[in-house]
């Protein structure tokens, strides 16, 4: 089959890959200059499918209220508040039942575990090197944090996940560059998570990808797309003036190239928040926000005489939220997440408090002066979940809607895509993975 997928994220790279491989004739349109570019450009790093979990939950929204107006808050709500989203909070507050909860993690889980273990498969069949480390570690501050986390850990002992409380002294053994002046009661240990560069690997994965005969088409701008037997791509060619605005620049230049369309057996749109643009004219409402999250990366100072200055592999911050990841070399601190306002306007008070939980737990651990901030808008769903399978609309599949859990649910989203579109029976059950949990 010819198939179009759009958007070239980390999603749509790993569909791209296993389309290809699955003998499909795959074009990937994508409006940037490379893949990983926007959303997936400098997350976390972090993929524990143990972690994965709704941010719909109980408990949560008296969580959010309490916090929305801290210096350091875990989630802030940028005005002016549309309606849509407004919307989107009501259906996020009725899927924090207990119930509706304890299903959406179950979902997500298993399609995370089922994700490491594709991506497991593709590191080992291509020799894929994309700084990864195994084992993450949730830093729990105070005895209150012990407690809230118990009920988490038990739910995650009942699905098979290897996680124990560990102590203190335990910790800082695992990370012995942790600050030892800094407030630590106990933690949470899950040896068999991992951390990698996502952008790394969905460059790696792309070669392979074009191995296989897909073809990458960059500055492409879809403007819409037609659902039929033979579903149609309308797209044009970007300027360097809509690249640089892309981008950020202010250097209007050269025409645009005329558009054109292109008809295919199958589109998939794996196009992050602008699924909802492409979407809407085929009466394909999904309830997606942008969760904006942010993240600083800096190179990593050298271990001195007394040791490690910066973390092994990755670390939780349980009180607000916010991974600390080493790469390479390098350490990255990420968290946040804000609703509504513009992903180019960046919150002062969101990357403090990067800066703070960073100095907390690993003081002077960044090169200073060379430090990276980066703002991507996650597309979420309001009960957690991704969409995976047929849109309703003929020839349209959807991949879309995995929130701060892409890395982490990609290999396997893209694997079941593709058996799904293929008419192959999936490996793990899809219950609650398709667009028919979003309708009524």
């Amino acid at each position: 089959m010819r198939v179009a997928v759009i958007g070239a994220g980390i999603v749509g790279v790993t569909t791209a890959y296993e389309l290809a491989v699955d003998g499909h004739e795959v074009t990937v349109f994508e409006r940037q200059a490379s893949v990983a570019a926007e959303t997936s450009f400098a997350n976390a790093g972090v993929v524990a499918p143990g972690y994965v979990t709704p941010w719909a939950a109980p408990g949560m929204p008296a969580k959010v209220w309490r916090q929305m107006f801290g210096e350091h808050a875990a989630v802030r709500m940028v005005r002016p508040f549309s309606p849509a989203l407004m919307r989107w909070v009501w259906r996020w507050w009725r899927a924090c039942r207990p119930s509706v909860y304890q299903a959406n993690r179950s979902r997500m889980i298993r399609l995370a575990r089922y994700s490491l273990e594709r991506m497991h498969l593709l590191t080992g069949n291509w020799n894929l090197d994309y700084e990864q480390a195994r084992g993450l570690t949730v830093l729990l501050r105070t005895p209150r944090d012990l407690r809230l986390a118990h009920g988490g850990v038990k739910l995650l002992a009942e699905l098979g996940v290897n996680c124990h409380v560990i102590d203190a002294a335990r910790a800082r053994q695992l990370e012995p560059g942790l600050n030892p002046d800094a407030p630590l009661h106990a933690a949470l240990h899950l040896p068999d998570e991992e951390v990698g560069n996502c952008r790394q690997f969905a460059h790696l994965l792309k070669q392979f990808a074009q191995r296989h005969g897909a073809l990458f088409r960059f500055h492409r701008e879809v403007e819409r797309i037609e659902a039929g037997e033979q579903p149609l791509v309308r797209h044009r060619a970007l300027s360097r003036f809509d690249t640089e605005q892309l981008s950020g620049a202010e250097h209007p230049t050269t025409r645009p190239e005329p558009e054109g369309d292109e008809t295919f057996d199958a589109i998939v749109v794996c196009a992050a928040i602008e699924s909802r643009r492409l979407l809407a004219p085929l009466k394909v409402k999904l309830p997606l926000a942008a969760v904006h999250g942010y993240s600083i990366t800096a190179p990593m100072r050298e271990a001195t005489e007394h040791g490690d200055v910066g973390p092994r592999s990755a670390l939780m911050d349980e009180t607000y939220k916010v991974a600390i990841s080493r790469l390479g070399r390098r350490v990255r601190v990420a968290g946040g997440a804000e609703l509504g306002g513009d992903l180019a306007v960046h919150s002062d008070a969101a990357v403090a408090t990067l800066y703070k939980v960073l100095d907390d737990w690993f003081p002077g651990a960044a090169v200073p002066g060379q430090v990276q901030t980066w703002k991507g808008a996650r597309p979420m769903l309001p009960d957690g979940p991704p969409v995976i399978g047929p849109s309703g609309k003929p020839g349209v599949w959807l991949n879309l809607g995995h929130g701060s859990s892409g890395w982490a649910l990609a290999c396997g989203s893209a694997r079941l895509l593709a058996d799904r579109l293929g008419g192959k029976a999936p490996a793990i059950d899809l219950e609650g993975l398709g667009i028919e949990r979003l309708r009524g």
